[in-house]
């Protein structure tokens, strides 16, 4: 007997969402199918109803997947089957987590697998938007005992106009794309960039997107009354000891020490020492208590003083220097510090074939010419752990460093090349992706990247009690990990280009954000400034930095260029050690780091597309002799004919006493004749220099 299916649906800005469950997937906790358009994907959630013995954190696993099938595909590679999780499927993964993890309450610590595939998808449509709310109806209808409903889109703005489940082509447009993820409560998540928006565009965005978020809220609701579950118990707090004066008057007396390391070793030494006094049965629950201490007299610092950790008041930032040089050979290179976080940022340049093959269901073919690759190793915080590919965090942190500065980037047309940026962390106390953001604008800056504007990023905090409220400018590390928003604003002296925000409260009130985005442009503006001293405009290239010269040939003529297999124009790169690209239109780009190496590229392709001016001289073949004349083949596309009376400068009886074939001959271009063949003539080109022959 077929099950039954509970069904609900929401209409945002003219797309209509189904969301179904009760008939697909009923062994896990929770399951929804929801489409849109021709658009499905399934989101399920498992839950163990305990957690593991000593376990005092909250395991939440989100795994979101694209199958090559749901758009008709066959995936490539030897095995014809999807491999590890993509950097884009990384990154919805990320948005999905960051939405729904504030939902749980503190004393959920059992694991929870939240996992979203695509089962059909029409390729330029928004599944990012019905993956977020398919996975948070799967979680709102499930016994976990999460603080439901959540939901969480993408808008847009185009031309004015708001936008939700935009299509590829209309999102192309768009001056401002944020992804919004809202609780019950309010703002959960954020995540977007814009083209230099106002702080006053971001609110009404926030806005617009949870009206539209709401409705679904609503619809949430029905499908949970419709086929939902009981939510299991909360287990109950747990006891626990007070602790002794002597104990909380060392942890206050540690929390005014300013330096990270000494703090940090004043607070272990004090817990070490009540510790000890404890017997063993007492220890786990003695660990607990002076954990919550920690984050209570933390907090209290700052809402009753306005002092934070390091000695600063609530906005000011900490001491930043920096320069550019740093690595001789890199074509740009830039070390940013801010306190006691601290970035090596190199800048690459090189031609479009190095740009980044896309391969997933929206970009299939498409390509990438700007990269930019976050790296955060062990030493950075003092730690000793294996060197492992790049994880989550370290691709989440990459991606909005890079939109942060995407918007400021120059044309292809206007600066072709392809750009790579790679941070290396050395040094971390807070913010390190605003840090890779800062020294990337002053690394391109140092390559000569002509930027619209420089980029700074910085990262803000919040510390709330339901009253009292603290907004912190140019958080640390420790006022993340014990306050109640990580808020990262990257933007020009204009305006917003990349946003993120992760809020621990479940809500944030709209008063709150609008301080929180005053206070983050003053510290922007600031750390342009301090900026500013070091490098403000674009420098000359180094001469390790490759140049670029452009040649526009006939579209006809690129395969006689390229070659069999790419023979042609590999054969150019390896004779001349320039980079060589042609595209579809014919336009040709040289890169070559000497001038003499792009001269002999230019000639060469010149040669090969067979591109020939008038007046100019050439080497050629001899291929023929005739009673009028001789025919002479220059390259690969052009032969014409020297008349008998070109031959040379006194009269010629018989071709063949000047011309024979298979010999070398210097003609110079007279045009075409009234049938579009080739003219040419020996005897203007006896006499020119070898600097006077083209090629």
């Amino acid at each position: 007997m077929q099950p039954t299916a509970h069904t609900a649906t929401v209409r945002i800005a003219g797309t209509e969402i189904t969301f179904e469950t009760g008939r697909i997937a009923r062994q896990a906790q929770g399951a929804v199918l929801a489409r849109s358009g021709d658009n499905v994907v399934l989101a399920t959630v498992t839950a163990a109803t305990a957690p593991k013995p000593g376990q005092d954190f909250f395991p939440l696993t989100v795994e979101y997947r694209e199958k090559f099938s749901a758009a008709g595909r066959i995936p490539g590679g030897y095995g014809r089957r999807e491999g590890r999780i993509s950097d884009h499927e990384v990154l919805i993964s990320r948005l999905i987590d960051r939405t729904l993890r504030s939902l749980f309450p503190d004393e959920w610590k059992s694991e929870v697998q939240v996992q979203v595939q695509v089962f059909s998808a029409e390729p330029t449509s928004d599944l990012e938007s019905l993956s977020l709310l398919a996975a948070c109806a799967a979680l709102h209808v499930s016994p976990v005992p999460a603080n439901g409903p959540a939901g969480g889109l993408r808008i847009q703005r185009v031309h004015g106009q708001w936008l939700a489940f935009a299509g590829k082509s209309q999102r192309e447009f768009a001056d401002l794309e944020f992804s919004v993820g809202v609780g019950p409560d309010g703002l959960v998540m954020l995540e977007g960039g814009a083209l230099e928006a106002s702080e006053q565009d971001a609110v009404a965005a926030i806005a617009q997107a949870t009206e539209w978020i709401q409705r679904c809220h609503r619809a949430f609701d029905e499908l949970r009354a419709a086929g939902g579950q009981p939510k299991w118990p909360l287990p109950p707090p747990p006891v626990l000891p007070a602790l002794p004066e002597t104990t909380l008057a060392a942890l206050r007396a540690a929390l005014q020490v300013t330096q990270k390391a000494e703090r940090r070793a004043g607070i272990a030494a004090a817990e070490v020492a009540w510790l000890q006094s404890l017997p063993a049965d007492q220890i786990a629950a003695a660990k607990q208590a002076y954990g919550h201490a920690v984050w209570t007299e933390t907090r209290e610092l700052a809402l009753a003083s306005g002092r934070r950790l390091d000695g600063r008041s609530t906005t000011e930032i900490r001491p930043i220097w920096s320069e550019v040089g740093l690595l001789p050979r890199a074509h740009g290179s830039a070390l940013f510090t801010r306190g006691e976080t601290q970035a090596i940022v190199s800048c690459t340049l090189g031609s479009p074939d190095d740009a980044q093959r896309l391969d997933n269901l929206a970009d299939h073919g498409g390509s990438e010419r700007f990269l930019l690759h976050y790296n955060f190793p062990p030493y950075s915080v003092g730690e000793i752990r294996p060197l492992r590919g790049p994880g989550r965090r370290e691709i989440g942190h990459g991606s909005l460093a890079r939109r942060g500065l995407c918007a400021v980037l120059p044309g292809m047309s206007d600066f072709p090349f392809t750009i790579r940026i790679e941070a290396e962390i050395t040094e971390s106390n807070g913010s390190s992706s605003m840090a890779t953001v800062c020294g990337g604008t002053m690394a391109m800056l140092h390559a000569g990247v002509p930027l619209a504007q420089p980029v700074a990023g910085i990262a803000m905090g919040l510390i709330s009690d339901g009253s009292r409220h603290a907004v912190l400018s140019d958080i640390l590390g420790d006022e993340d990990h014990l306050g109640d928003m990580d808020f990262k604003v990257v933007g020009t002296a204009r305006g917003i280009t990349a946003i993120q925000l992760d809020n621990k409260l479940g809500g944030l009130p709209a008063a709150v954000l609008e301080q929180a985005l005053a206070q983050a442009r003053t510290g922007r503006l600031h750390i342009l400034a301090a900026m500013a001293t070091t490098i403000a405009a674009p420098a000359a290239p180094s001469r390790f930095v490759p140049q670029a010269m452009r040649i526009a040939i006939m579209p006809d003529a690129i395969g006689a260029l390229i070659g069999a297999r790419g023979a042609n124009i590999k054969a150019i790169t390896e004779s001349t050690g320039a980079r060589v690209s042609v595209d579809d239109n014919g336009e040709v780009l040289i890169y070559a780091t000497d001038q003499n190496s792009a001269q002999r590229a230019r000639l060469m392709v010149l040669r090969s597309a067979g591109v020939l001016k008038i007046g100019r001289c050439y080497r050629g073949t001899v291929t023929g002799v005739k009673d009028f004349g001789a025919f002479v083949k220059i390259n690969a596309a052009n032969e014409g004919l020297v008349p008998i009376e070109e031959l040379d400068r006194q009269p010629v009886r018989h071709a063949g006493d000047i011309a024979r074939e298979g010999e070398e001959m210097i003609v110079a271009v007279l045009g075409a004749d009234d049938r579009g063949r080739l003219r040419l003539s020996r005897k203007q080109a006896l006499g020119v220099d070898e600097a006077q022959i083209e090629y």
